[in-house]
């Protein structure tokens, strides 16, 4: 927040909608942060793209960039998006195309990954993945900032945060088991949104734009109580709250606090 002279709400206000780029944060104008990021994703990083990897089917590239930017912290992997292309765009394009524009975009980068891992299993599951943009703002830009939707942003900047601060980042699972009002036994798997590594650390961080009533709390800390090893566990909510920790064990945090304290994993 050094940088920025407004009061944090204001500041996470205008960060969900037009990113972090340090020139972007010094513009005072919409109309300019609007311009800038615009043609910045056009003009620079798809235009380095196409001209270094010599792409012909440049619209191919860029309908690719808008189903990824439609679909952050949604499950998606390469045959997804093919069916996308054919239901939406009415068009074919080739799965090792699709795979080789993803690292094109994740060399340039646009966007990173986010693996899946069974925490109980300790192993990496194949995909689908999650995908996210190293800046929001260049997302928001690419859509015409039509699709400024906070839930998903929020996750996204969490995602980047932890990544800031040095952590790999994956999405977790966890099996619940149990037995339903009929006696039947059952199983299903829970995602926890982020599992957090860096050297012998670990965090599961739960994002959670609002939890206004107890099914939604109860809801939102599912698949962190399932968890039975002893790396804390974190509910991040949009809602300015006291870091709060309750029976089972799980921290609450505002995203204010989560961004702006460096040692907010350990509060």
């Amino acid at each position: 927040m050094e940088a920025y002279d407004g009061d944090m709400y204001r500041g996470w206000a205008e960060y969900v909608v037009y990113g972090g780029l340090p020139l972007t944060v010094t513009m005072k104008m919409e109309e300019q942060k609007i311009s800038y990021l615009t043609n910045l994703f056009k003009e620079t990083y798809l235009k380095n793209i196409i001209e270094r990897h010599h792409i012909e089917k440049t619209q191919e590239l860029e309908d690719l960039v808008n189903i990824l930017a439609s679909a952050i912290g949604s499950l998606t992997n390469p045959p997804k998006i093919e069916a996308t292309f054919k239901s939406t765009i009415q068009s074919t394009i080739s799965l090792n195309t699709i795979r080789r524009y993803i690292e094109h975009l994740k060399d340039a980068f646009i966007i990173n990954k986010a693996n899946r891992y069974n925490v109980k299993g300790r192993k990496y599951i194949g995909t689908p993945l999650k995908y996210y943009f190293e800046d929001v703002g260049l997302r928001n830009a690419r859509l015409g900032f039509r699709q400024v939707e906070e839930t998903h942003l929020m996750e996204n900047i969490i995602y980047n945060e932890l990544r800031s601060r040095g952590y790999t980042v994956d999405v977790g699972v966890v099996e619940k088991r149990g037995t339903d009002e009929n006696g039947k036994e059952y199983k299903k798997q829970l995602e926890i949104d982020f599992v957090a590594n860096l050297g012998s650390k670990r965090y599961y961080i739960q994002s959670a734009f609002s939890m206004p009533t107890e099914e939604k709390r109860i809801q939102e800390k599912a698949s962190l109580v399932n968890v039975n090893d002893s790396f804390k566990k974190i509910i991040v909510v949009k809602d300015v709250v006291n870091v709060t920790r309750d029976e089972d064990g799980i921290t609450t945090m505002s995203i204010y606090d989560f961004l702006l304290k460096e040692n907010s994993l350990e509060l």
